[in-house]
């Protein structure tokens, strides 16, 4: 994938931060497994288990973490 799509982490409120989060989340599902085919085959497997949720949740969390520090915790 040779698309540029991230031009900045920074984001106006924590909630465009946590949605941030969430599509960076996706994205590297994406680039780690780009066969959509795959990825729908998979799917159920996923998001029918406990671990599977919560580890996509940490995931989430981490790259929400990245991008509240980038931009200072949304402090003025």
């Amino acid at each position: 994938m040779t698309e540029q799509w991230l031009n900045t982490l920074i984001t106006a409120t924590p909630q465009e931060g946590f949605e941030l989060a969430i599509t960076l989340s996706r994205r590297g599902v994406k680039y780690t497994q780009p066969d959509v085919e795959t990825l729908k085959k998979l799917r159920p497997d996923y998001a029918n288990s406990a671990d599977s949720l919560t580890a996509a949740s940490q995931v989430i969390a981490i790259n929400f973490q990245t991008v509240a520090a980038a931009n200072n915790y949304w402090r003025k």
